[in-house]
């Protein structure tokens, strides 16, 4: 019982590591996404501004 019960603990442990891992990845992501979505958009106004 006290080996199931490890078991089911590591598994637990396994399963929360992966889930945080794909949310920290796609966390990353969206913060990259955003960043360069605001650095060009700033670029285009610049370059949109000169004309």
């Amino acid at each position: 019982m006290i080996g199931l019960s490890v078991a089911v603990g590591r598994f637990v442990e396994a399963l929360f590591w992966g889930i945080f891992r794909v949310a920290g990845a796609v966390a990353g992501m969206l913060i990259l996404g955003v960043s360069v979505a605001i650095i060009v958009w700033i670029a285009a106004r610049k370059l949109w501004n000169r004309r």
